[in-house]
């Protein structure tokens, strides 16, 4: 086998496609694109993000929600990626998303994608948003037989070798069963 090196670079796959939401001071959503982020214990998040105008809301309300973003809102969920909130005071109307305030957090849900993390800031230092998971939420719609089905949430993942964003393949094995084959 021979390699190619890139260097020092955030280059992993699959990295999830997480849509931030947060009200700012006046209850206006706002969200925002975010690829580098995973579940770092049974109940929380952590998010590598800049200053945004999705941070300033978390400094002032203490809460946001996580969205998986979808292959069906694949614009929107990049439109709030590449358009500033501090720009675009309605950028979350603008990206043609509606929402329903989290009964759990003080944070809108998107109502246009099917699955949250509905959280509260536990620490944002060093660019590194630490949220604690108070409820994972699911619209009826995407649960089959009591569980999130993959298949009906069409989540997107974010290749950065090359900058595009792919849906989810087909099913190729069984977790903490397949591997029982070589004991």
């Amino acid at each position: 086998m021979s390699r190619v090196n890139f260097g020092a670079k955030p280059l992993m796959y699959p990295q999830p496609v997480l849509i931030i939401a947060t009200y700012d001071e006046n209850g206006v959503p706002n969200a925002m694109n975010a690829a580098w982020g995973i579940t770092t214990d049974f109940k929380e998040i952590s998010i590598s993000l800049s200053e945004h105008k999705t941070t300033d809301n978390l400094a002032k309300r203490g809460a946001f929600t996580v969205s998986l973003a979808t292959e069906d809102q694949v614009i929107p969920c990049d439109y709030v990626g590449i358009e500033s909130g501090r720009k675009v005071p309605d950028k979350f109307e603008k990206a043609g998303f509606h929402a329903t305030k989290s009964e759990f957090v003080d944070a809108p849900l998107i109502d246009e994608l099917p699955v949250a993390l509905e959280c509260k800031v536990k620490s944002f230092e060093d660019g590194i948003l630490i949220g604690e998971i108070v409820n994972v939420s699911a619209d009826e719609s995407v649960v089959t037989d009591g569980a999130v089905d993959i298949t009906k949430v069409k989540p997107i993942s974010f290749d950065p070798f090359g900058n595009g964003y792919y849906g989810v393949g087909e099913k190729v094995g069984n977790a903490f069963k397949d591997g029982a084959k070589l004991k």
